[in-house]
């Protein structure tokens, strides 16, 4: 019988400032991904995303993060404003080993009071600073996460799940009140204090 092939790497070329580090390894097992979450513990990085033998590992740059702090304070700020209940689970970590996925988004929400313990998230939020790699759509699906938001060169997309797939929306059927635009201008704001300052003021306008 022959061994089981070891995992394999591959770096991405170094993108522009501010993208993210990322390794992608091929060959990986379920027990590679398990190994490594272990490994890492309580560590909020590297974020680890599994799917069909592909690992991906990823340290998220400065801006990455300073994007995903003030998106995430913004979407909580909007559902205080509209009187929203929102339970925020950070980046938790999702898998399931019969789908072989696993993934850990930036930000996560469940919509209203949460009973008992969750299994999923309502919405899942990815900041992309750096193309290519692993499908997270792809991912997302098998897990059966009800909706994916992508923060990408300044816009603020949505990705309802239908059937056997994502359908791009215009507005989330989660928070259907939320305004995609304003966040994104928002988003442009000197500081991320003053960014919640002007969601607020706009929506008491």
């Amino acid at each position: 019988m022959a061994a089981p092939a070891e995992p394999s790497a591959t770096i991405p070329p170094a993108g522009e400032t501010g993208a993210d580090q990322r390794v992608l390894l091929h060959d990986a097992d379920w027990a590679d991904y398990e190994r490594l979450l272990e490994l890492r513990g309580e560590s909020a990085v590297p974020r680890l995303v599994y799917l069909h033998g592909e690992l991906e590992l990823t340290t998220p740059s400065v801006d990455h993060e300073g994007d995903r702090k003030r998106l995430a304070r913004l979407i909580e700020a909007w559902a205080e404003e509209a009187d929203v209940a929102l339970e925020g689970f950070g980046s938790w970590t999702l898998k399931t080993p019969g789908q072989r996925r696993g993934a850990e988004a930036d930000e996560c929400y469940l919509v209203g009071p949460v009973d008992g313990r969750p299994e999923l998230p309502h919405v899942v939020i990815e900041v992309v600073r750096t193309s290519g790699g692993i499908d997270k759509l792809e991912v997302y699906r098998g897990l059966g996460v009800p909706e994916v938001w992508f923060w990408e060169q300044g816009r603020l997309s949505f990705f309802r799940l239908e059937g056997e797939g994502y359908r791009r929306v215009q507005r989330s059927r989660v928070l259907p009140g939320l305004d995609a635009t304003l966040i994104q201008t928002c988003m442009d704001a000197p500081t991320q204090t003053r960014a919640v300052r002007m969601l607020r003021e706009a929506m008491r306008a």
